[in-house]
């Protein structure tokens, strides 16, 4: 399906690729099912993957706090939020995020430039516009920011404010782009379509349609705002990185069409915008296994070889990085042999360190990813990281798919007693180490990534388990908060099942 840059509204994920959020099962089942689906909607009617549903949800994000990490972070422009004031209430983390993320990169550190236009129950009956159009001019006041997104909300989609008529008025007026991002929670059961409508806006109004020069050694790098490992990767094969959404400027987002390439960390993030680079602008995508591990990172790095045409160096960056780790991942196999770990991330992303754990000696009977995307945007089959996993890694035999349900991950975690987890959305920690289990916040998601990441996983897992036994006397001494039928039960998806059960019946 072709990425359709003529309306300002992003197609979202479960009618662009299938995107499901519940499903449990072997890893090797669900690429199975995933291949046989993408067949189907090229010839059979548009057949999905069997997705089980819920009869609630405990708690979870949605596409407009994507918008906020994404948008949001862009360093010189100024995101509004049109929205009510509870909508902003993740300004407070993403500040703290963005600050990090700014030091790791060392870049000058300074608050994120977020407004919220405040809508109250009056507004919900005559319109927000008015206070939409004056915090753009208070934006463009306080600021002079080089771009201005609008982030819509559930309350604007709901009262129907005509956010693109403001949008284009405005821009007329002060000068600058102003991006309307349609990120209504409520129309997709997915945060990964805010990453989505982010990029969108910005393939549409701000990227040079007319690129002024190819910049030959020039490579986007899609991510989120991890610390800089590309650039000394990238220069092993004479090439400079765009970084790019989070913690750019305005400036580098308009030079993403003169790139040689675009890569990404996590196909989740870096899909939309890639396909869209290449379909819009010319600029090709990269489309290998992402860089965990031997296997994908090799590929990964041939790959981009290809594309820009410097294989030599990259057969010599390969051959000196296998070298260089071999020591140090032989003594990191033997002080792991006998571990058992968990992973609950984000989907793609999961896929990879899954990866990373099984080129430890880790064993990792079981995972939790927050959603599943059957195909990618480029609908090549290189970019299928979960048949990568499988084909190259193993079989994971209990791999969940849910989005960040915490009454289930007792269950999850019940079913294989892993000897710690590795987690970026930190919610789901706490209930780990109530069970004794540590669990390795990856605040920085290019930890694990090339070979470095994996010297560096394997040591970050050594660190955590020397602090096992902290997390054995909390679990003895505090309670959880579930009813012991619940515990007892040990089945995550039963009241998943006994819904669709019900739901079947009334069929």
């Amino acid at each position: 399906m072709t990425i359709n840059l003529s309306t300002a509204v992003v197609e979202n994920r479960e009618q662009r690729l299938g995107t499901i959020i519940a499903w449990d099962g072997a890893a090797s089942d669900l690429s199975k099912e995933s291949a046989y689906a993408r067949g189907c909607e090229a010839g059979c009617g548009g057949q999905r993957l069997c997705e089980l549903s819920g009869p609630f949800t405990q708690g979870s994000v949605c596409s407009e706090q994507m918008v906020e990490c994404q948008a949001g972070n862009v360093r010189d422009a100024v995101l509004i939020q049109h929205s009510p004031i509870g909508c902003g209430a993740g300004q407070v983390i993403y500040n703290s995020i963005y600050r990090n993320g700014l030091a790791m990169r060392k870049l000058p550190v300074e608050n994120l430039h977020m407004l919220s236009t405040n809508l109250q129950e009056g507004d919900m009956i005559f319109g927000g516009i008015e206070k939409l159009e004056q915090s753009i001019r208070d934006a463009w006041e306080r600021h002079h920011p080089k771009a201005i997104f609008i982030a819509t909300s559930c309350a604007t989609g709901i009262i129907g404010d005509d956010v693109e008529s403001v949008a284009k008025k405005l821009e007329t007026e002060i000068g600058i782009p102003v991006v309307p991002l349609h990120c209504e929670g409520f129309k997709s059961k997915h945060w990964s379509t805010g990453f989505d409508a982010t990029q969108h806006g910005i393939m549409r109004q701000i990227v040079r349609k007319k690129p002024k020069k190819r910049q030959d050694d020039l490579v986007n790098v899609i991510c989120l705002w991890g610390s800089d490992v590309f650039t000394p990767m990238l220069k092993e094969l004479g090439l400079r990185v765009n970084y790019v959404v989070d913690l750019a400027t305005v400036g580098e987002l308009e030079q993403l069409s003169e790139a040689a390439a675009t890569v990404g960390f996590c196909y989740t993030l870096a899909s939309y915008l890639a396909a869209g680079l290449e379909q819009e602008f010319g600029v090709p995508e990269v489309k290998a296994p992402q860089p965990y591990g031997f296997a994908g990172t090799d590929a990964w790095l041939r790959e981009l070889a290809r594309v820009t045409h410097r294989e030599e160096q990259a057969e010599a960056y390969i051959a000196k990085e296998h070298a260089r780790i071999a020591p140090r991942l032989a003594e990191l196999r033997e002080q792991l042999k006998g571990i058992k770990g968990y992973v609950a991330t984000g989907s793609a992303y999961a896929h990879g360190l899954i990866a990373v754990l099984r080129e430890l000696g880790v064993e990792v009977n079981g995972s939790l990813v927050f959603h599943h995307d059957p195909v990618y945007d480029s609908h090549d089959p290189r970019q299928d990281s979960l048949a990568h996993l499988v084909d190259h890694y193993g079989e994971v035999p209990s791999f969940t798919v849910s989005n960040r349900q915490q009454y289930q991950f007792f269950g999850l975690l019940q079913r294989v007693n892993p000897d710690f987890i590795i987690i970026r959305h930190n919610g789901l920690a706490p209930l780990a180490s109530r069970l004794g289990i540590p669990a390795a916040p990856l605040g920085d998601e290019h930890h694990a990534l090339g070979y470095q990441g994996i010297i560096n996983l394997g040591e970050t897992i050594l660190e955590i388990l020397a602090h096992k036994k902290f997390h054995q006397d909390l679990a003895a001494h505090v309670k959880l908060p579930y009813k012991k039928e619940w515990l007892d039960l040990k089945d995550p998806f039963a009241l998943v099942k006994k819904a669709n059960s019900l739901d079947t019946e009334r069929l």
